[in-house]
């Protein structure tokens, strides 16, 4: 069986939210969280970019809005950290109906990393032009960053995404409406010492959203590959 025909003839349609309605869950999870993101920050982000007709050959359906939190040394938003802080908001809001794997710790720098070869995320709010995985869908990831070029994978941004901004995308998941997602910006050393081979994945199934890992090397049945466009 290919692995296009586990999802719904449909899967194209785009589940991707307008943006009043993405800053509108932005604003929600930065007052229960006491994130400290100020009005004046809301009050000045930009009009979003335009899709254009080559972004749309390409799979790019919808700009979404993301945010960079902390600060990498360089000037930069801590990629990690931002990551972090959205997957800590999805276990809350969602409770127990949350998993993670053990060998996912972002709290250590030699186990869990932004993949050196990533553009740093900006500080401060963000917009990205989003492909949600359909095109990558047979593909494993260290083969997929070699087209990286334009446009790179989800790190953080898969995270907010899920945790935050759609929060009805594990449901969709769980229905094969849309694939589970690989972030893969990030790295993942599941016995630490830098020893990184593997990524981080989400899926969903009976209500659970789960962050696992997989190897770079390996293509996983039902998992796409999302990119953005900066």
């Amino acid at each position: 069986m290919q692995i296009r025909s586990l999802f719904h003839s449909d899967v194209q349609t785009n589940y991707l939210l307008p943006m009043e309605d993405q800053l509108y869950a932005w604003q929600a999870a930065n007052r229960k969280m006491r994130w400290g993101i100020g009005k004046k920050e809301f009050n000045e982000i930009d009009e979003p970019p335009q899709l254009t007709k080559d972004d749309h050959d390409h799979g790019y359906t919808s700009v979404c809005i993301f945010y960079g939190f902390g600060d990498n040394g360089s000037g930069h938003a801590d990629s990690v950290f931002s990551g972090k802080l959205a997957w800590d908001y999805a276990c809350r809001t969602r409770k127990k109906r949350v998993w993670q794997s053990p060998y996912i710790n972002f709290d250590k720098p030699d186990a869990f990393r932004l993949r050196p070869s990533a553009p740093p995320q900006p500080r401060g709010f963000y917009f990205a032009k989003i492909q949600t995985g359909e095109r990558f869908l047979t593909m494993p990831v260290s083969r997929a960053r070699k087209l990286f070029n334009a446009i790179t994978g989800f790190g953080p941004e898969g995270l907010q995404l899920l945790c935050i901004t759609h929060p009805h995308f594990p449901d969709l998941m769980s229905v094969r409406r849309i694939p589970f997602m690989v972030l893969s910006d990030y790295d993942v050393a599941p016995y630490g010492f830098h020893d990184f081979f593997d990524v981080p994945q989400i899926f969903s199934s009976n209500g659970i959203l789960g962050l696992g890992i997989g190897h770079v090397d390996q293509n996983y049945q039902g998992f796409g590959i999302p990119t953005i466009r900066l």
